[in-house]
């Protein structure tokens, strides 16, 4: 069947170009805008995205173009791949262009202006809109070597959950459902807050117990907002929680653990962004996460010390030491 269908893809990192490739290897003929025609020439010259995922070839059914209208009006689904912070632009830019088809967000952030997630900005901007989401522990440089990844895809609409499940999996991506839209969006963007703090800990060398104690209160707050926001508890013990968490808090690649632990060795927060092509979503989201917390009247102690660390002249050591100094209390609290 997917050998007919027909998939849009906005975006050229590298998670918008691994989805390209992967729904294009299922047999789809998928069609990925870059809003930089450079990066287009470059892209079909190279027969690679060599900026963002270098190594993994373009499949011939793959088509870049930095044209809207080239996006196919009889998509089955069209991928969304813009950082958080640039998606309502991008979304607006597009809007009178896409495709009358349902969204898929992959993109991992909470815009700073109006708290909203992803999901929620693509119909603030295109208005009533079927949407889903496609999250979970994927670092796109593993998964371009087609090592085992699996993720969840979660839309109230089932089927379109199902279309992209079907659409997407491969013999070493495995996708499951879920239709908690508001905790899968919700995990995937907290955990990469948690993750810069990981990262400060192996910049500061605290050792496997301090992250490991990270990783789990770092879970039990973003957990907290998530349930005041709507979302289910259950959904951050999956894969879009606590499964992405510790792929981000621990992995190589990751831009925001990778950002911590540069910050915790002593460089500014504007020092290690000017040495970054991508985004480390982390950085804007703190600023989100903290507000609205502060504004669902949730404690989230982590998130507010590497706020502190990032924006207000904190040293990381110290972020620590505060965290480590707090009352004590019971941990069934949490529950």
């Amino acid at each position: 069947m997917w050998g007919m269908v027909r998939i849009g893809v906005i975006g050229d990192g590298a998670m918008g170009t691994l989805c390209g490739c992967m729904l294009a290897e299922g047999g789809a003929e998928v069609v990925l805008w870059s809003a930089f025609e450079d990066h287009v020439r470059e892209m079909e010259k190279q027969g690679e995205n060599r900026r963002f995922l270098p190594g993994r070839r373009l499949p011939a059914n793959l088509k870049v173009t930095a044209e809207a209208a080239e996006l196919p009006r009889d998509a089955a689904f069209v991928v969304s791949a813009v950082p958080a912070q640039y998606l309502r632009q991008v979304m607006k830019r597009l809007a009178s262009q896409l495709p009358p088809a349902p969204l898929v967000s992959v993109t991992k952030g909470i815009e700073n202006e109006t708290l909203l997630r992803p999901s929620e900005i693509i119909i603030d901007v295109l208005g009533r809109r079927t949407v889903g989401v496609l999250s979970g522990p994927c670092i796109a440089h593993e998964i371009a070597l087609k090592l085992p990844a699996t993720v969840v895809a979660a839309s109230e609409d089932e089927a379109l959950s199902s279309a992209v499940q079907s659409a997407i999996s491969t013999p070493y991506f495995r996708v499951y459902r879920n239709s908690d839209r508001i905790g899968v969006e919700l995990a995937g963007a907290l955990k990469n807050v948690i993750a810069v703090a990981a990262g400060m800990c192996d910049g500061l060398g605290l050792g496997d117990n301090a992250k490991a104690a990270l990783l789990t209160r770092g879970l039990a707050e973003i957990t907290r907002l998530g349930a005041a926001l709507g979302a289910r508890r259950a959904t951050f013990a999956g894969l879009a929680g606590m499964g992405d968490l510790a792929t981000t808090c621990f992995s190589p690649h990751s831009r925001n653990r990778t950002l911590g632990e540069a910050i915790g060795r002593g460089r500014t927060l504007k020092e290690v962004l000017a040495g970054m092509e991508q985004v480390a979503e982390g950085v804007a989201t703190t600023r989100s996460a903290a507000a609205l917390a502060a504004r669902s009247g949730v404690e989230m102690p982590i998130t507010q010390e590497i706020q502190a660390v990032l924006f207000e002249g904190k040293s990381p050591r110290q972020g620590m030491k505060d965290l480590m100094g707090r009352p004590w209390k019971s941990e069934e609290e949490d529950n």
